[in-house]
């Protein structure tokens, strides 16, 4: 009797939907219009061979992932949610008469409302968003358009279609739409391994997805023994409290690249291609991860690491901070400013060198220095606090060595030598009297962004261009900043293990198999350390420290970022070669005889062509005329316990010809060497002249 009912009232609503909805014609969208369409609330980043490297969220009012194809979700799922939703789901073309029948007898006779849409009706809602409801209802007109678009949709449409695009379009729970965002955001993996509990809590939310993890979890259990789950009684009801008392976390899958995801991705990408390399990503990674483990012990939490193709200046890895494992997880290291140390001393030499103020072989003095500034004495020391004499330029560069830099840079001058700093890329920095003589040791602070560009410049021969994290950007115009020929001396004496021996030995982290320049750095109280260098493919530059700025306990630029370095070299050249530089035209190579004052040796080197001696003596290091003390603008006070008479100031200038003048204001002393003068108080000038006259180099003080 009850079929029977069923049956004709069944037939009374074919008879009248017809009548009703008459002309009525929707044109619901295909599902492959659908699918095309969708919007996902994640772009993400492709390697250079197009793999995923990174997801990044970029939409915040909803997350939607990927959509899932029903092949990829778990059986269990769909089949709780068809009991849940619309059992009769694969029986119907749209409309569930029996439920809608239901649901009307209810609504007249006052049994209680039940909800007659199916799994189709709903879909087109989420489609069309003038079907859904208002104010929490639909109005007849809304709901006999929903029955129609329900069954156009079943004409043009397959039940897998339909089940498809449901599962990618319905809302979960908040902010979670789809199955893959729910699946992950609240179990943690993925739609294809959700179990029968799991799938029972999930199906359970979409009736009321905001409903409290009680009401939820009531409703899955109930549902969960509908579909005869064999699981312990409260078991599944436990299971929606548990997960879903807690905020939900959407883990990426796979997350190599933040901060180029960052970078690179805006708002409305989907997908964005990098020039980074997805298997030197996760080397580098690795290895920096196991270099900071090792190094924990010694108070090191954080490193970054880049690695750039020296011809194309793409970059193929970009590591700004080991991850969870950081003191700081979302700071970028290879963009924050550090200070530079010993990293930025092949620039001055090659400045030096260019000048031809200097040569591979000239001989500097490794000795105690005062060298007097505005702010006092500056005493710069060796890293190991040892003195080795006169060495060879070679040698205090490849060794790095303190003293011989700063009496270089008194050659060069910091101004000339910051500027020529601008030229290779560090941008920010200050001006030089702020860093005075220590700017030789790397007091400035620059970026491995930077740093790892301006040894590439070496490594490219003296010219510069842009590094490129994307294959859009463009390259830019490209400039010289170093001579071919000084450029090329530099990286011969960079990759000198000969020459570095002195302080790194034969056998260091710097050595490799094939050929490489490289430079290690650490900057004051041991804050931070660096390796940087190249081969004639690729550089490498590394950074370890604190980003707290905390010194680092007993770590050198051998023991901390050097074998990062190393690793990195290695997996890059694990099938390939690289070999040093042709010497350039305006380069020759010439036997020269050292005389360092205690022993005379023969050695071969290169030189810029015309600036190659035959000897090179102690006083042969060439050494341009220059004021020492006072410093410019330096104030001296007289002491007024000293009679006048006695008080001096001692000049001290640099140079060694004989024939130079020392004049103060318009007096001129009598010795251009160890002269003296008796202070008086005001401003004064002082000139250092050439024995024609020319004035070689002019300072002011103050006398108080």
């Amino acid at each position: 009797m009850g079929a029977r009912i069923w049956k004709h009232m069944r037939l009374v609503w074919m008879l009248i939907l017809p009548i009703v909805l008459q002309g009525q014609v929707f044109g619901m969208t295909s599902f492959v219009a659908v699918k095309a369409s969708y919007q996902r609330s994640d772009a993400v980043l492709l390697d250079r061979r197009g793999e995923v490297i990174h997801e990044l969220r970029m939409n915040p009012h909803g997350r939607r992932l990927a959509w899932a194809r029903l092949a990829d979700i778990s059986p269990a799922l769909m089949k709780a949610v068809i009991r849940s939703e619309d059992k009769r789901f694969y029986e119907h073309h749209g409309a569930d008469w029996q439920a809608l029948t239901s649901a009307a007898f209810g609504t007249v006779f006052g049994w209680g409302r039940r909800g007659a849409s199916t799994i189709t009706m709903q879909l087109v809602s989420l489609l069309d968003g003038e079907l859904r409801p208002k104010n929490g209802q639909r109005t007849l007109g809304q709901k006999w358009k929903q029955l129609k678009a329900a069954q156009e949709i079943e004409h043009s449409w397959t039940k897998q279609q339909i089940l498809e695009a449901y599962l990618n379009l319905v809302s979960f729970r908040g902010e979670l739409q789809g199955i893959a965002a729910a699946s992950r955001g609240i179990f943690d993996k993925e739609p294809s391994g959700l179990d029968e509990a799991e799938a029972s809590v999930l199906a359970a939310l979409i009736r009321s997805p905001n409903a409290s993890p009680e009401k939820v979890g009531e409703r899955a259990e109930i549902l969960a023994t509908s579909l005869r789950i064999a699981c312990q009684k409260g078991s599944v009801k436990q299971l929606a409290i548990d997960r879903l008392a807690r905020p939900y976390v959407v883990r990426n899958r796979i997350a190599l690249a933040p901060h180029v995801a960052q970078m690179l991705l805006r708002e409305g990408d989907t997908t964005i291609i990098s020039t980074l390399d997805g298997r030197v990503q996760r080397f580098a990674i690795e290895t920096l991860r196991q270099t900071i483990g090792i190094l924990s012990g010694q108070n090191v939490r954080d490193g970054s690491a880049l690695v750039v193709d020296n011809k194309s200046g793409e970059v193929l890895a970009y590591v700004g901070n080991v991850g969870s494992r950081s003191s700081a997880a979302y700071v970028d290291g290879i963009q924050a400013r550090r200070q530079a140390g010993s990293t930025l001393k092949p620039f001055l030499y090659g400045l030096a060198i260019e000048n031809g103020i200097i040569t591979a072989a000239s001989l500097i003095e490794d000795s105690p220095l005062d060298v007097p500034t505005e702010r006092g004495v500056y005493q710069p020391e060796n890293y190991d606090r040892e003195y080795r004499g006169l060495v060879p330029a070679r040698v205090a560069l490849a060794s790095s060595l303190n003293i011989p830099a700063v009496r270089t840079l008194g050659l060069v001058g910091v101004n000339a030598f910051a500027a020529k700093l601008r030229e290779f890329g560090f941008t920010s920095l200050r001006e030089p009297e702020y860093y005075g003589p220590s700017l030789a040791l790397g007091t400035a602070d620059i970026t491995l962004w930077e740093l790892v560009n301006a040894y590439r410049t070496l490594a490219n021969n003296g010219v510069w261009s842009t590094m490129l994290a994307s294959p859009l950007e463009k390259a830019g115009v490209r400039r010289r900043v170093l001579s071919r020929e000084a450029a090329f001396i530099i990286s011969s004496i960079l990759s000198d293990r000969e020459a570095r021996s002195a302080t790194f030995s034969l056998e260091s982290p710097l050595a490799t198999r094939y050929w490489a320049a490289a430079k290690t750095g650490t900057s004051k109280d041991m804050r931070d350390n660096w390796c940087v260098g190249y081969s004639d493919r690729y550089t490498v530059g590394v950074w370890v420290g604190n980003f707290s700025g905390q010194s680092m306990w007993n770590v050198s630029g051998v023991s901390g970022a050097a074998p990062t370095w190393l690793g990195i070299m290695n997996y890059l050249h694990h099938d390939r070669t690289s070999v040093m530089p042709a010497p350039p035209d305006g380069i020759v190579v010439k036997p020269v005889t050292i005389n360092d004052g205690s022993v005379t040796m023969t050695k071969r080197d290169f030189f810029m062509r015309d600036t190659a001696p035959d000897t090179v003596q102690p006083n042969d290091s060439h050494v341009n005329p220059r004021i020492l003390y006072p410093a410019q603008h330096m104030v001296i006070a007289i002491d007024p316990d000293i009679p006048s008479d006695l008080q001096r100031v001692y000049i001290k200038i640099a140079g060694n010809d004989p024939f130079l003048k020392i004049k103060i204001d318009e007096t001129m002393l009598t010795s251009s060497h160890d002269a003296s003068w008796r202070p008086v108080p005001g401003i004064h000038h002082l000139f250092l002249l050439s024995q024609e006259g020319n004035i070689d180099d002019h300072i002011s003080f103050e006398v108080r």
